[in-house]
């Protein structure tokens, strides 16, 4: 049967072609770089500005200026009024948002593939162009305060978040929530808007990404219209960020909320990112977690913890490789009622001993790798989630080459090189464990 499916499975890998999307590049004279990324299935185009600047680039006691200014950017320029221009979007049969990381912020609409222009010649106006009041502050600063209260202040899993990552990131910014904390976020005011407006929003600054139905001379041809004539933001350096010290200790935090209907043990390690020229660890790291916790019926963890010894409701591992600076990889255990969460910790690190003996399955290696193989070969419908990707790996720090090479890089890696990343990962010096529970109660005597 093992070689059956090796078989079959080596079979499916061949047959299965992997559409390359035809993607071209330009850079404009003030240093605007421009990625088109051809889909002529549809008459539908995708235009997208990134912005490299995110939550980690703020000011020191500005949390949440990042996020702030996404929604400002909503508001008038000195061509259009407050609300215009997602007004005109949706006039023209067309979909907006935006969207803030630690790494970017980015602006995005959906329309038929001949409103490319309006579309380009809206975003390049409040690039450099916006038009804020005070009233517009105090406005939309409310906004984003109630939005902390609704996703953040009433959610204790989001509050246990935040405090392991603050407990992860002794000195980076990434130990800073997006939204920024609440004190901080209160206190956001016009100049401050205005001063990461002035210094990030710029041509020198930016990606633009357009996917679909488009020509790339044509796209060249708008973009040096309306966004060539920007100035660009002078001596705007690379990003050089808080890094942290050596990470010397483990750390453990309890947070306990009479809110918490289900209690978990999660622990987090520091563990490196893509970075451009070298993907091979993270690849490895990648498929680390799907092997451990990428799948609850077929995982290492969900085997072990939640039908082999029934300790667990739900196990997992996770890991983001897409990050400007070092990432973190994750396990999670849930346990069933009865099981405390000690016993629920002392499982997780069992099982995950376990398998650094027992090693990697090469057949579940060689099903999720041609699982992932499939995966983006299905994505390659979505001209928005192609052009997302495009994105958010450039304005992360990685090159077209980089975005290119990386699901061959997945393909080549070998189960010893899955257990190499493991061994280097799993440090408990540079680790977060935490506990989310309820209030324990304590008998006080007399």
């Amino acid at each position: 049967m093992r070689r059956l499916a090796a078989c079959l499975i080596a079979c499916l890998t061949t047959a299965l072609p992997v559409m390359a999307a035809e993607v071209t590049n330009y850079s404009l004279d003030n240093g605007m770089d421009i990625v088109v990324i051809e889909d002529h299935r549809a008459p539908v185009v995708v235009h997208m500005v990134w912005y490299k600047a995110g939550a980690a680039d703020e000011p020191p006691g500005k949390s949440g200026i990042a996020h702030f200014l996404e929604h400002l950017l909503f508001k008038g320029t000195d061509d259009m009024e407050a609300g215009e221009f997602s007004s005109v979007v949706a006039q023209n049969g067309g979909s907006d948002n935006a969207f803030t990381s630690w790494d970017y912020t980015g602006y995005h609409q959906r329309v038929a593939a001949d409103r490319l222009e309006l579309m380009m010649k809206m975003e390049s106006d409040r690039m450099r162009d916006l038009a804020l009041t005070v009233d517009d502050i105090g406005t939309e600063r409310d906004v984003i305060i109630e939005e902390r209260n609704q996703r953040v202040e009433n959610n204790p899993g989001a509050l246990f978040g935040e405090q392991r990552n603050a407990a992860l990131n002794l000195n980076h910014p990434y130990g800073i929530p997006i939204i920024g904390w609440k004190h901080e976020a209160e206190a956001l005011e016009l100049e401050d808007a205005m001063a990461f407006y002035r210094k990030y929003y710029a041509p020198n600054n930016a990606f633009l990404v357009v996917a679909g139905d488009v020509q790339p001379a044509e796209v060249l041809e708008l973009a040096k219209t309306y966004y060539g004539p920007l100035e660009p933001t002078p001596g705007l350096s690379e990003r050089v960020r808080p890094q942290d010290p050596p990470h010397l200790a483990e750390r453990r935090l309890i947070f306990e909320d009479p809110r918490v209907s289900e209690p978990y043990v999660i622990r987090t390690y520091r563990a490196p990112e893509r970075d451009p020229g070298a993907q091979e660890t993270a690849a490895a790291l990648l498929l680390l977690s799907d092997i451990l916790g990428g799948n609850g019926a077929t995982s290492v963890l969900g085997q072990k913890l939640q039908f082999k010894t029934q300790v667990a409701v739900y196990a997992s591992a996770f890991y983001q490789p897409l990050a400007y600076d070092d990432s973190q990889f994750g396990l999670v255990i849930v346990p069933v009622p009865g099981v405390s969460l000690q016993e629920a910790e002392d499982a997780m690190d069992a099982a995950v001993a376990e398998f650094m003996q027992e090693g990697v399955d090469q057949a579940q290696l060689d099903r999720i790798k041609l699982q992932l193989r499939a995966a983006r070969v299905y994505a390659q419908d979505s001209v928005q989630g192609l052009a997302r990707r495009y994105g958010a790996s450039l304005t992360s720090g990685l090159t077209l080459d980089d975005i290119e090479a990386w699901p061959d890089i997945i393909q080549a890696v070998t189960a010893d090189d899955i257990m190499a990343a493991a061994e280097m990962v799993f440090d408990r010096n540079k680790s977060v464990t935490g506990w989310l529970r309820k209030p324990t109660k304590v008998e006080v005597t007399q």
